[in-house]
């Protein structure tokens, strides 16, 4: 699997371009479609998925345009439905699996910073959205935020987190455990 990093929109909102055999999967595409399509074509990969980790719009942003472009579906849990206004190709939930190439990147419902928070687990990496960060989490105080979820989901990822695991957030620096 390979991991490209770019910083995208006004929020600096990390979006991750990942790859298998010619396969392509874009998290969190905030903004900036052109810089991150003229990325995903050097790849020469076929972009298969768009996945959001959660519904706000410094990570939905260059969702549609990248759709029209490429035809790639939009994938993000189902506790978003309420909270966004574009069309959704498929609903994901806690466990399920999105492969693309010979990787398969596992669903893990973080809510808490939103009600349909998820990070993608693949073996040694995991994409955390806005779930957490090197030095601290995401918001509660905006719509469908909750700090009790928040707290529980951070004891989930503590049981999954293991020393050496890298770590792919939202905004700022990548980390490993």
């Amino acid at each position: 699997m390979e991991i490209d990093l770019l910083v995208v929109g006004p929020l600096l909102t990390n979006c991750y371009l990942v790859g298998s055999n010619e396969e392509l999967l874009i998290v969190d595409p905030g903004g900036e479609k052109e810089k991150i399509l003229q990325e995903a074509r050097k790849t020469k990969a076929k972009i298969k998925y768009i996945v959001n980790t959660h519904g706000h719009p410094d990570h939905i942003f260059a969702n549609e345009e990248i759709r029209k472009e490429t035809g790639a579906k939009i994938l993000i849990h189902e506790a978003e439905k309420d909270f966004i206004t574009f069309r959704v190709d498929k609903f994901l939930k806690d466990e399920d699996e999105v492969k693309i190439g010979e990787s398969v990147l596992r669903v893990l419902h973080t809510p808490g910073h939103t009600k349909g928070g998820i990070c993608l687990l693949c073996g040694d990496s995991i994409f955390t959205g806005d779930t957490l960060f090197k030095d601290g989490y995401g918001r509660t105080d905006l719509p469908g935020g909750s700090e009790e979820e928040l707290e529980r989901s951070l004891e989930k990822l503590k049981k999954i987190l293991k020393p050496g695991m890298t770590v792919y957030p939202g905004h700022g620096e990548i980390f490993k455990i």
